[in-house]
């Protein structure tokens, strides 16, 4: 018997089948892929990020426009709860000097088989290679293995993901069955595409580290790495909105002194040292800076360090949607209650990255899918038609 279904098996999902569950609902999970949660354990491999551990309207701000309506959710499962279930599950924590957390073990797969272990003791129910192709009526329909199946839940969650990382699961293709309730997705976090001349083939793959990063009104210091097909990387993540609407890249390769500074530095006797041994002595600038500066600053000038403190990167356009780390973009929250329940389809709710939010890496987008699904399965277990 099924009287609650969550269509994903993503975190939010997941998070919404656990809600649902505990309060006594009778959970089926419907997953496209043949097996769940595979953009978290992606997400994993380099370190999961569960949450960020700072003051609540500093982390609150991170979601810029969609800050308003994802208060509720993250006030009553934000940083500090996300740690404690992480812990819940037996899955130690720590916070590393940036603020961000991390589960001791690093990945995400301990976590999630510790996480579906419990789902499963709670009586959920997880059905792989379910692809949901819309409803037929009150049904909600799906190709399986065993060919065309409807269910006929009392509740839907739905938790889709947003169109990012098709191999994984999200391709956005639930789109067209709530045609009109979308904002068009577009790539978020997100690397850029760059023509780099031949001399900067040597320094693929390198990080460009201690930078400062402007587009437009966003500014953030850290470290990218310049790749094959142009930037990308946390520094290039915390700015990619903004460049993305259009604004130039800066960069400030020597963040930590003033431009009178790099210029009284630059003053200093060169003698017979070339430009790349005068650059590495008086400001340490290591290789990749040097080719950074030597490829967007020529000719160089006499003047060079307004160039050094405001280096123009010049850009081709955002690498394509299905390389994006996540998307803007989804079911608009206009055409949702407080809720989280679709206005049109009563007792059909929604949660997750299939929302139109949309937040930097860090933490802030696996805490909003945990307290989006959280939120929408809580409400959905206290709907009655």
């Amino acid at each position: 018997m099924t009287d609650a279904l969550v269509i994903g098996a993503g975190p939010a999902g997941l998070m919404a089948a656990e809600a649902l569950s505990l309060a006594g609902r009778h959970v089926t999970v419907a997953e496209a892929k043949p097996s769940p949660g595979r953009k978290l354990l992606m997400a994993g491999k380099s370190g999961l990020n569960l949450t960020k551990d700072e003051d609540f309207e500093t982390f609150l701000s991170a979601y810029g426009n969609g800050a308003k309506r994802l208060h509720p959710m993250l006030a009553a499962f934000g940083p500090d709860a996300i740690q404690s279930w992480a812990k819940g599950l037996e899955q130690q924590v720590f916070t590393g000097s940036t603020g961000r957390v991390f589960p001791k073990a690093m990945k995400a797969s301990p976590l999630l088989r510790a996480w579906l272990t419990r789902l499963d003791g709670q009586g959920v129910t997880l059905n792989t290679r379910w692809r949901w192709t819309g409803w037929v009526g009150d049904s909600v329909a799906f190709d399986t293995p065993d060919g065309p199946q409807t269910l006929t839940p009392d509740v839907t969650v739905l938790a889709c993901g947003g169109a990012s990382w098709a191999r994984l699961g999200s391709d956005g293709a639930w789109a067209r069955h709530v045609p009109g309730e979308t904002t068009p997705f577009q790539p978020a976090n997100m690397g850029f595409a760059v023509d780099w001349s031949d001399h900067m083939q040597r320094h693929f793959g390198q990080p460009v580290k201690n930078v400062g990063l402007t587009a437009g009104m966003a500014q953030a210091r850290g470290e990218f790495i310049i790749s094959k097909r142009g930037v990308e990387g946390g520094g290039i993540y915390a700015v990619s909105a903004a460049m993305r609407d259009g604004a130039p890249l800066l960069l400030d390769l020597a963040p930590d002194l003033s431009l009178d500074d790099v210029r009284a530095r630059l003053k200093r006797p060169r003698g017979k040292a070339s430009l790349s041994n005068f650059l590495r002595k008086t400001l340490r600038f290591d290789p990749v800076k040097q080719a950074l500066l030597m490829e967007f600053a020529r000719p160089v000038p006499d003047d060079l360090a307004p160039v050094i403190k405001d280096l123009p990167v010049r850009v081709v356009g955002p690498r394509p949607i299905d390389e994006a780390i996540s998307t803007a973009g989804g079911l608009r929250f206009d055409v949702l209650d407080e809720n989280l329940m679709l206005r049109s389809r009563p007792g059909t709710f929604a949660a997750g990255e299939m929302l139109d939010w949309e937040a930097p890496t860090g933490g802030y987008l696996l805490t909003a899918c945990l307290a989006t699904g959280l939120w929408a399965g809580q409400t959905a277990s206290k709907y009655s038609a």
